[in-house]
């Protein structure tokens, strides 16, 4: 069962959705409408989950400008919401460019943030980190997947022209060759009633993030990390882009799933549930 209620934060009503059961809190920060989608519903009887919408996801009620959509004000948004929401201690988690949010956070906050959860993000989203991917994709993907990949994405530049304000969704659909493990899976059904705010989401994926390093971010959050990476994940691999997570990052477990690639709660859920319960439990 799930509940939908609103938190306004500098004039945005940021919806916020309580799913599942549990003492345990995780804030999965993005859109409230899509990443309930993506986790099980045996994980829901283990945590309560809360769906925080962030700013990039909800419709602006002004004109905007640059400084409404700084990485600083999606940071502020979110301890408003733990204000409304009374979170002494939480778990935050992050999917994909919500990492480098989450991350932030703990960074901030640190007094509230019990344990941190990152899925299927690059150390960075710089233009150099881009290139890896888009040689690790060249260079080890099967001819079958690339195939799959080059008849959906030639579709894109006329769904962007039929529906400009979705491009980002139309971008995430038609990129699925990239994003699973089945590279003919469809996720066209996940986006559905999905808003995108395109000014803000351009510029957290286009600068914000690229400007930021997890790993060097990491070395501040002295808290339990779990950083889950998918094998097949051609959108932000190759993993080993995290190799420098070693050691010296003693509060860091890394897990990769190997038949998994953007989404490996939803691709691999029975794998994914079990080691992050575990983990959950080991560092209780």
């Amino acid at each position: 069962m799930s509940k939908y209620q609103i938190v306004i934060s500098d004039g945005f009503e940021l919806k916020y959705c309580l799913k599942g059961y549990g003492k345990p809190i995780v804030v999965v920060i993005g859109s409230s409408i899509y990443y309930p989608r993506l986790f099980s519903d045996y994980l829901y009887k283990k945590f309560q989950f809360i769906f925080l919408d962030h700013r990039g996801f909800v419709k602006s009620s002004r004109a905007l400008n640059l400084e409404d959509y700084t990485l600083d004000k999606v940071i502020n948004d979110i301890e408003t919401a733990r204000q409304r929401l009374k979170l002494d201690q939480f778990i935050i988690l992050g999917h994909s460019g919500h990492a480098f949010m989450a991350v932030e956070y703990a960074k901030q906050y640190p007094d509230y943030v019990q344990r941190v959860v990152l899925l299927n993000s690059a150390p960075t989203n710089s233009e150099e980190r881009q290139r890896q991917s888009f040689s690790f994709f060249n260079e080890t993907a099967s001819s079958e997947r690339k195939e799959h990949f080059g008849k959906d994405i030639v579709l894109l530049e006329e769904d962007i022209k039929r529906d400009p304000d979705r491009r980002f969704v139309h971008m995430c659909i038609r990129m699925g060759a990239q994003s699973f493990y089945d590279y003919t899976f469809n996720a066209a059904y996940m986006w559905n009633d999905v808003y995108t705010n395109m000014p803000i989401i351009d510029y957290l994926w286009g600068e914000a993030f690229g400007n930021i390093n997890l790993i060097q971010s990491l070395a501040y959050v002295h808290k339990p990390v779990f950083i889950g990476l998918g094998r097949y994940d051609y959108l932000v691999g190759p993993v080993s882009l995290w190799n420098l997570i070693d050691n010296s990052y003693e509060n860091v477990k890394k897990v990769v799933f190997e038949h998994s690639g953007h989404n490996p709660m939803f691709e691999e859920p029975h794998y994914f549930d079990q080691v992050l319960i575990e983990w959950f439990n080991e560092t209780n």
